[in-house]
């Protein structure tokens, strides 16, 4: 038996000025930026409230899109799992895997990103 559950709602831009972009997706939102904001970083995590879904603004090359990430405490279970239901594998990267959904959207599935995972993960197996 392994679980999973939605852990991060990711906004993928294609700029240069990652900063900007995140300052955006704050005010839209209302989730502060982090202190320790980097203008050079790949990504920005907004501050959300504790136990609350993560949002993370993040620099990429292809198009502008949203994706989500799943968090779980077996990737090669969940993997397996959403492959019977019809998603592709598409890369495996270090700590996380990407996969593409019947639909043609792309998301991750990766480790536990956030606390409270044990108490509001679905399980499965």
């Amino acid at each position: 038996m392994h679980k999973s559950r939605l852990g991060n709602i990711v906004i993928d831009c294609q700029t240069d000025d990652l900063v900007a972009e995140a300052r955006f997706w704050s005010a839209a939102l209302g989730y502060p930026l982090p202190q320790d904001l980097q203008a050079d970083g790949r990504f920005v995590k907004l501050v959300t409230p504790t136990g609350e879904m993560q949002v993370i603004v993040q620099r990429v090359d292809h198009p502008a899109r949203a994706h989500l990430d799943i968090e779980t405490d077996s990737i090669p279970a969940e993997v397996a799992r959403l492959e019977g239901l019809g998603a592709t594998l598409v890369a495996r990267k270090e700590g996380w895997v990407v996969m593409q959904a019947p639909s043609g959207h792309r998301f991750c599935v990766g480790s536990p990103y956030r606390e409270g995972f044990g108490q509001h993960a679905n399980a499965w197996g």
